[in-house]
């Protein structure tokens, strides 16, 4: 039995000294690392320009009208970023009374061959370039005398241009549908 125990005993010695070696020859074929990637999201910006007819700032103090006066007011949006965008916009009106309503009062002369109407948004109808501004989104603002009775006298009437991007690059739309792009902010 003392050579049974002997032989079993050289070949764990042998199975001990080539599980060394397979390990020593393992650390030459693997390694192990790390990789930091960054990735950076584009950032979106525009600014909204708000003038007269003759270029100049509208007020931001707003105007005093009268109803049926025509009120010269054009509205451009500006891409002062480096990515090109689906842009929309939307007028929002207000009053100072919770039982008037603004909507009725004004009317604005959006042109449909570049602004698509569509759940509430005006849409426009192509990619807006970096350091491109659109067309007018609207230049006139009509006080609709027949909406405007007594009631209104003396309230104070808002329209607040609202606009939102989203990025047109890898963000394909359906049949040159903008309002099918993906990642339009929810409403507030």
């Amino acid at each position: 039995m003392g050579k049974y125990k002997l032989k079993l005993a050289a070949i764990a010695l042998v199975a001990i000294v080539m599980t060394f070696f397979a390990q020593e020859t393992l650390a030459y074929y693997t390694t192990v690392g790390t990789a930091t990637n960054v990735v950076t999201s584009g950032n979106i910006q525009f600014t909204i320009h708000e003038t007269t007819k003759g270029g100049n700032p509208f007020p931001e103090e707003g105007v005093y009208v009268t109803p049926g006066q025509i009120v010269s007011k054009e509205v451009r949006v500006e891409n002062s970023c480096a990515h090109p965008f689906y842009l929309r916009v939307k007028a929002v009106y207000g009053i100072d009374s919770k039982t008037l309503s603004a909507e009725d009062c004004f009317k604005l002369d959006i042109d449909p061959a570049d602004w698509t109407l569509a759940d509430g948004w005006y849409y426009y109808n192509r990619i807006v370039e970096p350091g491109e501004t659109t067309p007018v989104f609207f230049s006139l603002v009509e006080m609709v005398g027949a909406k405007m009775d007594n009631a209104y006298l003396g309230k104070t009437l808002t329209l607040t241009v609202k606009a939102q991007a989203v990025q047109s690059q890898n963000n394909p739309v359906t049949d040159d549908d903008i309002t099918t792009a993906v990642g339009w902010p929810q409403e507030e």
